[in-house]
């Protein structure tokens, strides 16, 4: 199934529903399509500040948020697009450090979806087409574009070397394999080269590559090497060129003998020692480019500041959670579920639990296994989910979550709501902490 959300203002749902009307490209691959669809709105793709563009399995929505958080605190004006948005549709287009607003975002939707009704666009491209020339019509000094799925032939990937100021791609791991491993003739085979193979499609000629380097398995750091030399772009590698770790109560940074610089951080402000790791990527993206200035105060302003909702969030106290300690995260993969299991390492929990079908049950469930005091097994709304049974024998169903978490004993233990950005987006609403 797919969201399109719900908006409270009827001229922008009008539009929705259009979108909701579009059928999926079966099948189709290229970005023909994208770059017709900016012709015809006359190539505001080409009409940008500076562009970061960040690809990844896992952390580059954190990623963007590190970027967007110390941009803002050097002072620029940044766009920001991301997906998927969690409760409102106008989480997807950021103008200026603001959400756009439903005129706006009726206004633009309504102008792509006319400019393109004959082509047959998918959502996302209506969606990529509608920001980016939000982003040529507000003024400001930067943005951040994160990519939707792959990268070779992402809708963001029509932007060309002279708008981008770097790009970067965060940790790799498999999902969305059906696109993403689909067979096809010159690709790598091998499931993980294929994956980096596809991310590494958004590098350009003299652009800045940052990657993670030796964090990745050694089939896609080769994938990553053969992109990197057809294409030509300045590949900026972690233990090569850049390194990150945690220090006690300090995040240190180097980067290395190409810049020469050494940092003691601040630790970044969202859960998680795996977001050390993307918020260096951030760091360097920042430090390898030529296009825009940044200064080491902003970077720790950025560090303290940065948020993004639904990944290792601890809900305030509200309608849903009540006093009780409870934690969010949309993670639904394998590499997701490790990153969560080191984060409660050591610690018992009761776990709340959707997956949408097409979802491994045991990634999360394998790391979190030693923790877990619970398992609360309850539907993702809108979506065909995996039942109580599949996340073992002790798991009991629950038809929602506030269900769920009145089914819990009140212990002390922390409580994980997990396994869906769909779900965390309801449980965001339900507990009134809406993404702004």
């Amino acid at each position: 199934m797919r969201d399109f959300g719900k908006s409270d203002d009827p001229r922008v749902q009008a539009q929705l529903d259009r979108l909701a009307a579009l059928s999926l490209p079966q099948g189709r691959l290229g970005l023909e399509t994208i770059r017709a669809l900016m012709e015809r709105l006359g190539n505001p793709h080409r009409q940008l500040p500076p562009v970061f563009h960040v690809a990844g399995t896992n952390g580059k929505g954190s990623t963007c948020a590190f970027l967007r958080a110390m941009l803002e605190a050097e002072g620029y004006k940044v766009h920001v697009t991301t997906s998927p948005h969690l409760v409102r549709y106008n989480e997807r287009i950021r103008l200026a450090g603001e959400l756009i607003s439903d005129v706006m975002l009726a206004d633009v939707l309504e102008e792509v979806l006319d400019a393109g009704d004959d082509l047959g666009p998918s959502f996302f491209e209506v969606t990529i087409a509608a920001a980016f020339l939000a982003f040529s019509r507000v003024p400001a000094d930067v943005c951040v574009v994160e990519v939707g799925m792959g990268g070779r032939f992402d809708a963001t990937n029509v932007l060309e070397p002279e708008a981008l100021a770097a790009c970067g791609i965060a940790a790799l791991g498999l999902d969305h394999e059906r696109f993403l491993l689909a067979p096809e003739e010159g690709v790598p085979k091998e499931p993980m080269a294929r994956i980096a193979f596809e991310k590494a499609g958004i590098a350009k000629r003299g652009v800045p590559l940052v990657t993670m380097g030796e964090l990745y398995p050694l089939p896609s750091r080769a994938a990553i090497h053969a992109v990197a030399k057809r294409v030509g772009p300045l590949l900026i590698q972690y233990g090569k060129n850049w390194v990150c770790a945690v220090e006690g109560t300090e995040m240190y940074f180097s980067d290395g003998e190409v810049l020469g610089t050494e940092n003691y951080l601040p630790l970044p402000a969202i859960a998680g020692e795996h977001q050390v790791f993307n918020a260096g990527l951030a760091i360097a993206m920042l430090r390898f480019q030529n296009r825009i200035k940044i200064s080491d105060d902003a970077v720790d302003d950025g560090l303290l500041n940065a948020s993004w909702p639904a990944r290792m969030q601890r809900l305030a106290p509200g309608p849903l959670t009540g006093a009780r300690e409870v934690w969010l995260d949309g993670g639904h993969n394998p590499q997701a579920g490790a990153m969560i299991g080191a984060h409660f390492a050591g610690q018992r929990l009761h776990l709340v639990i959707g997956m949408i079908e097409s979802k491994d049950p045991t990634s999360l469930i394998g790391p979190l296994a030693a923790c877990l005091a619970s398992i609360t097994a309850v539907p993702v709304p809108g979506h065909d989910w995996h039942p109580a049974s599949a996340f073992g024998p002790s798991a009991r169903a629950a038809p929602d979550v506030p269900s769920a978490l009145a089914m819990i004993p009140d212990d002390g233990l922390p409580i994980l709501v997990a396994g869906s950005l769909y779900l965390a987006g309801e449980v965001l609403r339900l507990n009134d902490e809406l993404p702004d």
